[in-house]
C-alpha cells in the first residue's frame, strides 16, 4: 500500500513538473515577427539593424528578416493573398497604391497616436504623404532618394564656367552647359534619359499635376508642355544627349565616362562613381528653378515599412517598425552612406556638414525632398503604363522623329485610352 502511495506521489510530482515546464516554456517563447524585403545587400543591412537596434531593446520578440531575391512585388501580393504574408514588409512607392487599396495593409494611425518613439511630425512631410492613402498612413518611409544635378567640377574649371548652383533657373543652367560644351570639344552638356523619371520634375516645376480632380491626366496643357519643351529643347539645341546615342545605358554611365558635364540622378550614383570613377571630381546641386514660377520640381523614390493587416502580432510588429526607423538606426544607415534618412531632424546631422563630396551630394539629395513641387514616383494603379507613352514620345522628339505638337497629342490619346 505504501509502495502504491509512493508511486502515485511520484507520478503526481512528475506531472506537476511537466506542467510547470510547459507553462514556463510557453510563457518564455519569443513572439516571432517576420520581416520581408529585397535580397542582395539589403540582407546584411537589415540583419545588422535588427541585431544592433531591435533585438537589444525588445524582450520576448524575435525579428527575422526574409529576403526575396527576385520578383519581390509579385511574391508579396501572392503571400498576402494566401494569408502567409510576413508581419512587416517593404512597399515600393511605385506600386503602393494598388496594395493600400486592397485592404491587405494595416493603417498605422492608431499605433502612431500611442507611440512615444514615432510621430508623424518626425518624418519629412513629402515622404509621409507618399504613403498616405485616403487620409490614412499605411507606411513609414525607411529611406528615400530624389534627383539632383551632378556636375563635373574639372570640366567647368577647364571651360572657366561657374559651377551650377541653387540660384540657377532653366535659362542660366542652359547657358552654363552651353559654355562648357563649347570649351570642351567632344563633351556634351548634360545626359538626357528619355524618361519621365528624369523629365517629370520640370513639368512639376511648371505646376503640372499627374492627375486632375477627375483622375485624368492632361499632357497637352501648358504646364506639362512647358517642362517637356525645356527638357527636349536641351537636346534640340545640342546641349543635351541621350545616353544611348553615346554608347551608354544611363546618365550615370555617361557621366562616369566623362562624356557629359552633368546628369540628373539620385544618390544611387554615388556608390557607382565610387567604384567606377573614384577620382572623378564631382559636385551636386538642387535642380534648377522654373524661371516663370520660381519653383523647382522633383520626384521622390522611396520604400516604406508597412504592416500586414492579417498579422497576429501587430503590436510587436509595430514595436519592431519603430526601432527600425528610430533616429539611432537611421543615423547608423546615414553614416555608412547606405541611404538617406526619412526623419527631418537628421537634416542637421554633422555627417552632412563634412567636406567629403559624397556627404555633400547626399545632403543635396536629402534637401530635394522638401524644396519646391515634390511628388512621389507613383501613378495610382497605372504604374509603368502611365509613363510608357511619355517615355516613347520623349525619345521620338529628342531624336528628331516627331515635333512636340504631334508627340504630345499622341501621348494624350494613349493616356485617354488607358484611363477610360
Amino acid at each position: 500500500m505504501k509502495r502504491v502511495k509512493r508511486v502515485v506521489t511520484l507520478l503526481t510530482a512528475i506531472v506537476l513538473t511537466l506542467a510547470v515546464a510547459m507553462c514556463t516554456g510557453a510563457a518564455g517563447a519569443d513572439v516571432q515577427v517576420r520581416i520581408a524585403g529585397f535580397g542582395g545587400v539589403d540582407l546584411a543591412i537589415v540583419e545588422e539593424l535588427i541585431a544592433k537596434f531591435v533585438q537589444p531593446k525588445l524582450k520576448g520578440v524575435k525579428a527575422v528578416y526574409e529576403p526575396i531575391a527576385d520578383g519581390y512585388d509579385r511574391w508579396l501580393v501572392n503571400s498576402l493573398s494566401a494569408g502567409t504574408g510576413p508581419d512587416l514588409f517593404y512597399v515600393d512607392i511605385f506600386w503602393s497604391r494598388g496594395l493600400f487599396s486592397s485592404g491587405a495593409v494595416e493603417p498605422l494611425d492608431s499605433y502612431i497616436a500611442k507611440s512615444k518613439m514615432l510621430k508623424t511630425t518626425d518624418i519629412t512631410t513629402s515622404l509621409l504623404n507618399a504613403f498616405t492613402y485616403n487620409g490614412k498612413v499605411y507606411g513609414i518611409p525607411k529611406d528615400f532618394n530624389t534627383l539632383a544635378l551632378f556636375y563635373n567640377r574639372d570640366m567647368f574649371d577647364v571651360a572657366k564656367v561657374p559651377y551650377p548652383d541653387e540660384s540657377d533657373d532653366w535659362n542660366t543652367l542652359t547657358d552654363k552647359l552651353r559654355k562648357v560644351q563649347a570649351g570642351l570639344p567632344g563633351v556634351y552638356g548634360i545626359a538626357l534619359a528619355p524618361e519621365y523619371a528624369r523629365m517629370g520634375p520640370f513639368a512639376y516645376a511648371a505646376g503640372f499635376s499627374v492627375f486632375d480632380a477627375k483622375g485624368k491626366s492632361n499632357v497637352i496643357g501648358s504646364q506639362f508642355r512647358e517642362g517637356f519643351e525645356f527638357y527636349t529643347g536641351l537636346a534640340k539645341k545640342g546641349v543635351g544627349i541621350m545616353p544611348a546615342d553615346i554608347g551608354q545605358g544611363w546618365g550615370g554611365g555617361a557621366f562616369a565616362a566623362e562624356k557629359v558635364a552633368a546628369c540628373l540622378e539620385g544618390a544611387w550614383i554615388i556608390g557607382f562613381l565610387r567604384d567606377q570613377s573614384p577620382n572623378l571630381n564631382y559636385g551636386a546641386t538642387l535642380l534648377p528653378k522654373n524661371p516663370r514660377t520660381g519653383q523647382r520640381g522633383n520626384l521622390i523614390f522611396t520604400v516604406s515599412w508597412s504592416m500586414n493587416a492579417q498579422s497576429k502580432h501587430k503590436q510587436e510588429a509595430f514595436q519592431v517598425l519603430e526601432l527600425l526607423t528610430s533616429p539611432e538606426a537611421q543615423q547608423w544607415v546615414l553614416e555608412r552612406g547606405l541611404a538617406l534618412p526619412s526623419r527631418q531632424a537628421l537634416i542637421d546631422n554633422p555627417y552632412f556638414k563634412s567636406a567629403d563630396k559624397e556627404a555633400a551630394a547626399n545632403y543635396i539629395v536629402f534637401r530635394g525632398a522638401s524644396d519646391g513641387n515634390v511628388f512621389p514616383f507613383e501613378f495610382a494603379a497605372y504604374g509603368d503604363d502611365w509613363m510608357t507613352p511619355i517615355n516613347q514620345v520623349l525619345s521620338a522628339v529628342m531624336s528628331g522623329e516627331q515635333t512636340v505638337d504631334v508627340a504630345l497629342k499622341e501621348a494624350q490619346k494613349r493616356l485617354d485610352e488607358l484611363m477610360k
